[in-house]
């Protein structure tokens, strides 16, 4: 059996998608049963501030993957669910982090390096993937006033290589389901790395419509953050997470989508086709 956490998020609602057009068994963890009835599995009533509620779903030789957004609980209860799949004899877990991660970093970075830390320590089989940024958090960046889109940040000229999350749900569907190979981390991104001017280009080409990137030095991002909602240390955090991605560190691909699924990991020119409707024009 494979129990999904995080399951009507992006990555989760494509992944159980896939299973089930596999015919694949599949657990899906909600947080309301009208989640899970959409889903069209399996389900149970769970989540992480309740580790117990997963733990219940879990089963000798069952496939874990471990998955949500992020929370100030979060490596907390996330190690004790590590720790319930241990007792429960979990064959393995597969789970999302975030490129780079490790203890310390910025951020969900270093947040997801703790879990990582101890996942490896647990004794369970593991593969960790580490995607960089989501194509799918783009429509929500870009803000349109006066007939005009623009979107922040303070990567200067620094190239990312964006991931549309079908591509990591298609990567973890085979990782479930193919026979447990040997423990590894696998950086996913797309087939490019484009700047940020470069992406409000294709997105205006889109859309039809003009959408800018504003680079911004830290400090005027964290007050853009600030005015957008954001707490003053978590606004600066992203602000300075954005100026150290844009050093490059993010501007390598890899073929690992390719070689696991044995197909090129998703355009963002394709991911625009797909999803022009999620800009809010």
């Amino acid at each position: 059996m494979i129990v999904v956490t995080g399951a009507t998020g992006t990555i989760g609602r494509a992944l159980i998608d896939r299973l089930r057009a596999a015919g694949t068994a599949v657990v899906a963890v909600v947080r309301r049963p009208e989640q899970g009835e959409s889903l069209g599995c399996d389900y149970v009533v769970g989540d992480f501030d309740r580790p117990e509620t997963i733990g219940t779903a879990l089963s000798p030789g069952d496939r874990l993957f471990l998955n949500s957004s992020l929370w100030p609980g979060f490596v907390h209860r996330y190690r004790e669910v590590i720790d319930l799949a241990r007792s429960a004899g979990v064959g393995q877990v597969v789970k999302v982090s975030v490129r780079g991660a490790e203890p310390g970093a910025l951020l969900g970075g270093g947040m997801h390096g703790e879990v990582e830390a101890h996942l490896k320590a647990s004794g369970l089989a593991w593969s960790i993937l580490q995607p960089v940024g989501f194509m799918q958090n783009l429509p929500a960046e870009v803000s349109f006033q006066d007939g005009e889109g623009r979107f922040y940040g303070s990567y200067g000229p620094g190239r990312v290589g964006y991931i549309d999350a079908r591509d990591i749900a298609d990567v973890a569907a085979v990782l479930l389901t193919r026979p447990v190979g040997a423990d590894q981390t696998y950086v996913l991104t797309g087939p490019e790395a484009p700047t940020h001017d470069e992406i409000a280009a294709a997105v205006s080409g889109a859309l039809g419509r003009t959408v800018r990137y504003i680079d911004l030095p830290v400090g005027e991002l964290t007050g853009h953050l600030e005015r957008q909602g954001l707490p003053g240390p978590v606004a600066h955090d992203l602000a300075e997470l954005m100026a150290q991605v844009g050093d490059g560190r993010w501007s390598t691909t890899t073929e690992t989508v390719e070689a696991l699924t044995g197909r090129p990991p998703r355009s963002l020119a394709r991911f625009l086709t797909d999803h022009t409707a999620a800009f809010r024009l």
